[in-house]
């Protein structure tokens, strides 16, 4: 399909600027050639037996990972990177990390851990007999020493813009970056639950901004960014709304179909998407809601 010189694909060609395959992840990159992909992220599912998951054992469950895994490692650059987005296996009420299970399979494909970054929000399940979780992470690996990393273009608003040196040969000068500062390994981004911008079907989609930030830090204008697992498309959609290309597969039709639609409207600029550094909504505290009826209730104070 081509919007002008816009061409999409369903098999992997090297001059379409987006490709969405219907169909298993490992078929899909058979056909890749090998180093094709700067940037490889993806949010496999969890295998914590959500509605829309298989259920299988650990071990099935990493074995499976690593299959996938090797092939993307595959197809990645030499300076390129790998960021794997994971929650945590829940079994018998206990929790396994799933970034610390699949570190030995990247550590043994010869891939070097760089960040473990934390993505914080704030909805998400309450838990009554431990703390409810509400972070996910962000295993970045890459292949190389020599990898690409763009911190000027990711670069967060600084607390404190206007302070200055008051000693030494810079004393009076400003002490910040004038273009902000490393938005550090702790991301407050919120995830898309049902009242946020960007909600489709998906029951657990990425927030573009999440991918944006990682698209922009590790890519350069026209190179690919690979998701095996994309669900309705949202890290093709950061990938073109940058200037990159974008690929992915899914086995759901209906979330192939969306992610059509998601990166032909990020093409066009239509796509609606939550502002990049947009801060977290806070409550004033005069909203109806955001007003404790109990504050005066006796109840509330034994």
């Amino acid at each position: 399909m081509c919007l002008g010189s816009f061409k999409l694909g369903t098999e992997f060609l090297a001059d379409r600027d987006a490709i969405l395959y219907h169909g298993e992840c490992l078929d899909f990159l058979a056909g890749i050639p090998d180093r094709t992909a700067r940037l490889v992220v993806t949010s496999p599912p969890y295998n914590i037996g959500k509605r829309y998951e298989r259920r299988m054992k650990l071990d099935d469950y990493l074995k499976g990972q690593a299959r996938v895994i090797k092939e993307c490692v595959r197809v990645l650059a030499e300076n390129g990177s790998i960021c794997w987005q994971v929650g945590n296996f829940v079994d018998d009420n206990e929790i396994v990390p799933l970034d610390i299970a699949l570190w030995p399979t990247f550590h043994e494909l010869g891939l070097k851990l760089r960040n473990r970054i934390v993505w914080h929000f704030e909805h998400g399940l309450h838990c009554s007999r431990r703390f409810s979780g509400r972070y996910e992470t962000i295993v970045w690996f890459t292949k190389s020493d020599e990898y690409v990393f763009n911190l000027d273009a990711v670069r967060v608003p600084q607390k404190y813009p206007g302070k200055k040196h008051f000693k030494g040969p810079r004393a009076g000068h400003y002490s910040c970056n004038p273009l902000g500062k490393n938005p550090g390994d702790i991301w407050i981004i919120p995830n898309v639950k049902h009242n946020h911008v960007e909600k489709t079907v998906h029951p657990c989609q990425f927030p573009v901004e999440l991918i944006e930030r990682l698209v922009l830090a590790m890519t350069k204008p026209g190179d690919w960014v690979l998701d095996p697992y994309m669900g309705v498309g949202t890290a093709l959609a950061a990938a073109i709304l940058n200037g990159r290309k974008g690929m992915g597969a899914d086995t759901v039709a209906e979330y192939v179909n969306l992610a059509r639609a998601r990166v032909i409207a990020a093409h066009h600029g239509t796509l609606r998407v939550r502002p990049m550094n947009r801060p977290v909504y806070r409550p004033s505290g005069r909203e109806r809601v955001s007003q404790n009826p109990f504050r005066n209730d006796s109840r509330s104070r034994r």
